[in-house]
């Protein structure tokens, strides 16, 4: 009896089950490409709207702290993102004159103090 008049009378096999695979190790899922953060070649003017408002929060900051440093890089970031083209213009502007502010501020403590930090008392 082949295997086909088998399988029609009988409604089974008569061959046996065949035995599990191996086990395999799994494989990586591939994930989906995360769109939020910032890699080469995302959004140029997302970009642009980060550093404006970078560059408005680190002058701000430094007309405190470390003016120094933080007064720079608020005008490189303000530039950068005004020659971008962002969305946040103004923030951008606000950061561009609060970076000068510090290096004005900085300026004045070393005249009148000989000091590059806020001494309040006496």
């Amino acid at each position: 009896m082949d295997h086909a008049t088998l399988t029609t009378h009988t409604g089974r096999s008569s061959h046996p089950a065949p035995s599990p695979r191996p086990a395999r190790s799994p494989q990586p899922a591939r994930l989906a490409p995360n769109r939020t953060a910032s890699t080469r070649g995302s959004d140029p003017r997302a970009d642009a709207d980060g550093m404006a408002v970078a560059s408005f929060v680190l002058g701000l900051i430094g007309l405190l702290l470390f003016n120094l440093v933080f007064g720079p890089c608020a005008i490189v970031l303000a530039g950068l993102a005004l020659a971008r083209g962002t969305g946040r213009r103004g923030r951008a502007l606000l950061g561009l004159t609060l970076g000068i502010a510090d290096l004005v501020v900085l300026a004045v403590l070393v005249t009148v103090n000989d000091a590059v930090f806020w001494h309040f008392g006496g």
